[in-house]
């Protein structure tokens, strides 16, 4: 028991030190092989990273979940239900109108649409094409029949931009080829002090067959 206390008050201090750890330094650390390691973190409780491979390291009272279940400290996510795998079927699960690559992309701070592909493959969720583009549904047939519905009620409400609107909206993504929709849609309303909502920028892009080159939609 004293040893297990040892071990515990030297993985906090570490961890309050920097609150993620790749599992090598942090045995050289302990000065404990790896087996041992995470056997210690499993004990104590941790996450391990979305991102990354999973190569990174926090433990379970470290991370502030967002509403999505997303912590991220600089460029390294962690998520509430676990891989990569785990948080794109939760998030596509809980959205209320299914979600599109770019739309989990923006949230992720990373690329996803290869997993989102696979994961379609293997059943493990739905999709529905729109335009150029696919919304990611549940797989549960219940949950995604009505995110299919929501999908039609947006479909009618959303309303074509306005000619001098789209040419804003263009113009901005000229300028900054890497923002998301979200991002342009900040952007314009900060800038020109036009609402634009993200439905709209993606109706857009869809109308006119346009890629974007940061995440790509599928």
């Amino acid at each position: 028991m004293a040893a297990a206390s040892r071990i515990n008050e030297q993985l906090t201090a570490l961890f309050t030190r920097q609150p993620c750890w790749m599992i090598e330094p942090l045995a050289a650390e302990l000065k404990y092989s790896i087996p041992s390691v995470r056997r210690f973190l499993t004990a104590v409780g941790y996450y391990s990273s979305f991102t990354h491979n999973g190569k990174w390291y926090t433990l379970c009272s470290i991370p502030s979940f967002n509403r999505d279940g997303l912590w991220f400290h600089h460029e390294i996510g962690f998520s509430r239900a676990g891989s990569l795998t785990k948080t794109l079927i939760a998030l596509t699960a809980n959205s209320p109108a299914g979600v599109t690559a770019e739309q989990l992309g923006e949230k992720l701070h990373c690329r996803c649409h290869t997993v989102l592909v696979q994961l379609h493959r293997r059943k493990k969720l739905q999709r529905q094409k729109t335009g150029r583009s696919f919304i990611y549904l549940a797989a549960d047939p219940r949950t995604a029949a009505r995110q299919r519905q929501a999908i039609s009620v947006q479909s009618a409400q959303i309303q074509q931009l306005p000619a001098e609107i789209a040419v804003l909206v263009l113009v901005e993504f000229i300028r900054n080829p890497k923002a998301g929709f979200a991002q342009l849609a900040k952007t314009i309303k900060r800038s020109r002090k036009v609402t634009v909502e993200v439905a709209q920028i993606e109706r857009l892009f869809q109308q006119y067959a346009l890629k974007k080159t940061m995440l790509t939609t599928g």
